[in-house]
């Protein structure tokens, strides 16, 4: 069951206005249903005009849910021993419920985020802590995940080790998927960061790093095995993500053809690009969709409909920041496209730069590899899993994979960059698997450039007399100027 939604909560006196105005804020990630769960009571409902029945009480956790697939009886919080919500995707959820299952552990649900909470309360039981335990729950589950928790005392939050959910909390011990959701109760917004647990208590926060993607590194591979961990990886990640209809957001370029070429061995593909007339990715979207002999859907913007577009991206983003509004508005269109397709999955290629050395910077400073894997949670997975919940729309990333993201790590430097080709590695695996040769080898303009949201956006700002940095910082205002 695929779960693209809102978390939230925290602990305070009296809640109930605070978790009112929070399923408020927050209810575009998810407006089929909503379930509270407090230390006062239980409600869950697919009529949102009885937030007002919500329970009151001292400590709480709250979902609002986008109906996508699979069983539907089943809104958070699940709850026993602890209560648990949960925004993401758990792929090996089903052999994790089959091991607990042959242990004694009985299952109310097939719902992924009810595996979560008795994995937990299976390490709980045998004697592990709440932080032995989440670090086990790390180790142990393959997917992109937020996650929050409580022990009827303290809300205990994490997130996957690449952080491809997002997932905030406040000082004053209030937590949620968004910022503009604390920052709707008066909260400033902190990021949990990826392989964190967080512990929100009455006596304050407390912090714990329990995985880094460092431990996935080990004794470097030879060539051919490095190709083939590569290959191998890529193709398991690409498999477990797709579903019988899947959309791939599409540039034509190396990383977003790979995916496209893979998934059509597994599913029904659509490609989605997004980008002015004359622009390079939607030439070369449009060519090589042709080569691949896969359908391309293709929104082909201009000045007004950027204009019209900026608030919601910006709504977003959360962040007055120039090169995520550009980046986001292509994103934001391809999205769009998505959904009026009904296409729920999209698959993208973000993460091939900063694994297997795509930008140029990296030709002089290589060692900007591993601190950018490190820090894509908050730079560009936030932003991309934003603006496709805007449009109901899940994004999904097979490069952020762990077993990619190890294969990634434990390549050498000289295979990523050979005789100043960045990417070398990747364009060879890509011709094994059967990319064309000028795909596979084609120099790509990043997404802002390539689209031309960049251009188009720096003309709306001269024509305001701004510098884009100081138009990205009037629209943001514009935007969340009541919070």
């Amino acid at each position: 069951m695929r779960k693209v939604c809102l978390i939230a909560g925290g602990i305070g006196k009296h809640l109930k206005p605070k978790l009112i105005a929070m399923i408020n804020s927050g209810k575009h990630r998810g407006s089929d249903s909503f379930g509270v769960w407090t230390d006062g009571g239980v409600l869950k409902s697919e009529d949102f005009s009885e937030i007002t029945k919500v329970p009151d009480g001292s400590i709480g956790l709250l979902q609002c849910r986008l109906a996508m697939t699979g069983s539907k009886r089943f809104t958070q919080p699940f709850f026993n021993d602890f209560a648990l919500v949960h925004n993401g995707e758990i792929y090996n959820h089903r052999q994790i419920k089959e091991f607990l299952e042959r242990r004694g552990v009985g299952f109310e649900s097939d719902v992924d985020t009810e595996v979560i909470l008795r994995l937990l309360e299976f390490q709980v039981e045998n004697g592990s802590s709440i932080p032995e335990s989440v670090r086990t729950l790390m180790r142990t589950l393959n997917g992109d995940y937020a996650v929050a928790f409580s022990d009827k005392k303290n809300i205990y939050l994490f997130r996957d080790p690449v952080g491809i959910r997002p997932l905030y909390y406040s000082q004053n011990g209030f937590f949620a998927s968004e910022k503009k959701v604390l920052w709707s109760i008066g909260e400033r917004a902190i990021p949990v960061n990826p392989g964190e647990l967080v512990k929100i208590s009455r006596k304050g926060i407390e912090r714990v790093q329990l995985f880094t993607l460092s431990e996935l590194k080990g004794e470097p591979f030879s060539y051919e095995r490095a190709k083939l961990s590569i290959k191998k990886s890529l193709e398991y990640a690409v498999r477990l993500r797709s579903a019988k209809k899947v959309g791939v957001l599409f540039s034509g370029g190396l990383d977003s053809s790979l995916i496209a070429l893979l998934a059509s061995k597994y599913s029904d593909v659509v490609l989605y690009t997004a980008g002015a007339e004359g622009s390079q990715d939607l030439e070369w979207a449009r060519k090589v969709s042709e080569k691949l002999g896969l359908r391309l859907r293709e929104y082909v913007f201009d000045l007004d409909d950027v204009r019209s577009s900026l608030e919601k991206v910006m709504f977003a983003i959360e962040e007055p920041n120039p090169m995520n509004l550009a980046i986001g508005i292509p994103l934001y269109f391809a999205t769009k496209l998505a959904r009026e397709d009904n296409t729920k999955v999209l698959l993208s290629g973000q993460g091939a730069d900063e694994l297997f050395g795509g930008y140029a910077k990296y030709l002089t400073n290589p060692s900007l590899m591993e601190k950018d894997i490190v820090e894509i949670a908050e730079k560009n997975l936030a932003r991309d899993d934003k603006i496709a919940m805007l449009n109901s729309v899940e994004g999904r990333f097979p490069f952020l994979d762990l077993n990619v993201v190890r294969s990634g790590l434990r390549t050498p430097l000289e295979y990523k960059i050979h005789n100043g080709v960045r990417k070398a590695i990747l364009r060879e695996v890509a011709l094994e698997i059967g990319l064309p040769k000028e795909v596979a080898y084609r120099e790509k303009k990043a997404c802002q450039y390539g689209s031309n949201a960049q251009k188009i956006l720096e003309k709306i700002a001269k024509k305001e007399g701004l510098r884009l940095s100081q138009f990205a910082e009037k629209v943001f205002y514009e935007v969340f100027e009541h919070t």
